[in-house]
């Protein structure tokens, strides 16, 4: 049984229309067009099926600009006695291919969505021949000459890695003798910035503080960094005398996507990374989405590709970041005690990763690092309903004299009442 799916194409008879198909699999993943079966499988077969090969072969030569002859295969398959063509189109390098008589716009440049052949916009073309040019934008020559590197410097120099003149271009900051955009993105003048926000409550309505990010995208990366660290308090909880704190974002989870995020970025566009902290989830959102040749369901499985292989490796160089690939899957796995998961959507132009704060989905949003010692003694009071000094020293790490002190001002400002006597003497709230 034949049906059409994201790489099968059926097709009753030879038409000029099947310029288009051909076209939208070189585009995209490459695939498969039957001539000579229907749409809803039924195998038909061709009359004249060598004339129909010559006449197929020629619109590939001469109907499509970009040379797919090595990228296609003609075959006669006989299928249920009678005789089908089965055109087999790879994925093909130099994107975007197009058909002659319409030129490199839209309507002209077809890509594959699904079972449908649809138009490409001209955000699409446009990032197919970014990504199919000879020169990445880490290598393209920076249109900024003049840099400095002194942030760099003090990292690569914290690290017992050499950072000068002579090894600049091992780093692979040099293209034909010339500064390039690698040089760019760590030198002091990086135009890239990140936009920082907390809001209060879980929409963009209030904004409670935001912050640009500028310089050095290693500078950049240590700035946010401490940004988010800010809003990631810690909340504690007590079993029996032992306190348990958890703070609202794993360290890692929170520190990967950022990397992530200012690493595998698409540079041709000029907006900022937005990092958006909620009170139940920080947002991060990312410029050019993934690379044509990654699904997220790779990304999941630990498949690396950098857009920017060379950036990528100085951030491995400091180490920034451990093995690639493997960033996603120990995000995810910060969060498999967790009630929410982090979320990746993808559009054409943007990778957005949702970290939710473990703390406000488990509804508890008490921080008793900022809390007060008699604060702290309350809210024990309150869970457990009573006290003893020997607790209170226990559970604040402190020691006789200070336990007395504390638990005096309790009793005299009438938070706390005494009872029991001597050995048996404890303390629990003033309800009156």
């Amino acid at each position: 049984m034949y049906i059409e799916s994201e790489t099968v194409e059926l097709k009753q008879e030879l038409t000029k229309n099947i310029k288009k198909e051909i076209v939208a699999f070189a585009n995209s993943k490459g695939g498969t067009i039957y001539i000579g079966i229907t749409d809803t499988g039924e195998i038909l077969g061709l009359k004249d099926i060598k004339s129909d090969i010559e006449s197929l072969s020629g619109m590939i030569r001469e109907g499509i600009i970009g040379n797919l002859i090595t990228y296609t295969n003609i075959e006669i398959k006989e299928i249920n006695k009678k005789d089908v063509i089965e055109l087999h189109i790879t994925s093909a390098p130099e994107k975007p291919y197009y058909l002659a008589d319409k030129g490199l716009k839209s309507s002209g440049v077809y890509i594959r969505h699904g079972s449908s052949t649809i138009q490409a916009t001209d955000e699409i073309i446009r990032k197919m021949l970014i990504e199919s040019s000879k020169k990445s934008f880490e290598e393209e020559i920076s249109n900024v000459q003049e840099l400095t590197f002194d942030y760099a410097k003090e990292i690569f120099k914290k690290r017992n890695i050499e950072f000068a003149n002579g090894k600049f271009k091992s780093l692979k900051m040099i293209t034909d003798n010339k500064f390039n955009n690698l040089a760019l993105l760590l030198s002091d003048q990086n135009p890239y910035t990140v936009k920082c926000a907390i809001f209060d409550g879980t929409n963009k309505t209030l904004f409670k503080d935001r912050k640009e990010l500028f310089g050095s995208c290693l500078k950049i990366v240590e700035d946010a960094f401490y940004y988010m660290n800010l809003s990631n308090h810690i909340n504690s909880t007590f079993d029996g005398l032992q306190r348990i704190d958890k703070k609202d974002y794993p360290d890692f989870s929170i520190r990967e996507a950022l990397l992530n995020a200012i690493i595998h970025r698409d540079y041709h566009f000029n907006g900022s990374i937005l990092l958006s902290i909620f009170d139940d989830r920080i947002e991060i959102n990312s410029t050019g989405g993934l690379i044509s040749t990654l699904s997220l369901n790779d990304v999941y499985n630990g498949v690396s590709e950098s857009r920017n292989p060379n950036f990528a490796e100085i951030f491995h160089r400091l180490n920034y970041v451990e093995n690639y690939g493997t960033g996603i899957g120990r995000i995810i796995n910060e969060y498999q005690d967790s009630k929410l998961k982090p979320i990746i959507e993808l559009s054409e132009n943007v990778f957005k990763i949702t970290l939710p704060n473990l703390n406000y989905i488990e509804g508890n949003k008490t921080e008793l690092n900022n809390m007060t010692q008699e604060e702290i003694i309350t809210k024990y009071v309150i869970e457990k309903t009573k006290i003893t000094r020997l607790e209170v020293e226990k559970l604040l790490d402190i020691g006789n004299t200070r336990s007395k002190q504390i638990i005096n001002k309790l009793l005299d400002n009438n938070i706390l009442i005494k009872k029991g006597t001597g050995k048996n003497t404890y303390y629990v709230l003033n309800n009156e």
